[in-house]
């Protein structure tokens, strides 16, 4: 099994380092490392050390850094404006997309969405959405966690002034001809994917993605859950671009 990965606001300076906090609770009274064992502390921005526990305190562990690595921001970038979806099929969606490799997450308020984000109940999906993708990162060992984007949604005009500085843009829609598979990528920059939620995406809000430059696509024959749709695309992309 690949050791456990703890993320930190910054990496150890030196030598030696205490992990304390939430981050120190999980390591020791959670996972329950022991001395000898091996943790990677990471920075959500591509840094990453590599360390071994030497002692075992009430809510925080005592490592020794071993090794350090930094990893280069993912080019091409990509960016998925998902549909906000009822219940917890966005933070499924989330979760599953920070597991596949997503760089940023746009909580789009989709003139379909069922659920929607104002005042303090927004704020409080937005961080649940930022949790979750913080959480999904540890688990897959991502060394540059995703953004999640919005404040604390984006409006359907705010994505489509996203679409039209991307490099590529691309829209989800079941009635498209051209397939995601064979579409055009660019060689770098933003590949920016459109999901709908639930009850899809509405013709005004498609002819508006088309007018900044997103090329509508599908994946198959089949029609996904808003769940699934953006991981599906996301596996696409990645086998294209390389990085699977």
């Amino acid at each position: 099994m690949s050791a456990p990965l703890f993320l930190v606001d910054d990496l150890p300076a030196g030598p030696s380092y205490t992990l304390t906090g939430p981050e120190g609770h999980h390591a020791a009274t959670v996972q329950r490392l022991r001395a000898g064992e091996t943790l990677i502390l990471a920075d959500g921005r591509g840094g990453s050390a590599t360390a071994e526990v030497t002692a075992v305190g009430k809510g925080a562990v005592e490592v020794r850094v071993v090794s350090r690595s930094a990893q280069a921001a993912p080019d091409p970038r990509l960016v998925v404006a998902q549909g906000i979806a009822k219940g917890d099929r966005g933070e499924l969606a989330v979760q599953a997309m920070t597991e596949i490799g997503v760089d940023e997450i746009l909580p789009w308020a989709a003139s379909r969405s069922v659920a929607q984000w104002r005042g303090d109940r927004g704020a409080k999906s937005r961080e649940k959405w930022a949790a979750t993708a913080r959480e999904a990162a540890k688990q897959a060992r991502r060394a540059w966690l995703p953004i999640v984007g919005g404040d604390p949604d984006c409006s359907t005009k705010q994505i489509a002034a996203r679409l039209s500085d991307a490099a590529a843009a691309f829209v989800l829609h079941e009635e498209a001809t051209v397939r995601l598979a064979a579409a055009g990528l660019p060689a770098s920059g933003e590949i920016v994917l459109v999901v709908g939620p639930e009850g899809g995406i509405a013709d005004a809000e498609v002819a508006s993605f088309e007018a900044a430059g997103a090329v509508p696509v599908r994946l198959g024959s089949e029609v996904l859950r808003t769940s699934t749709a953006g991981v599906a695309a996301l596996s696409v992309l990645s086998a294209r671009l390389g990085r699977w």
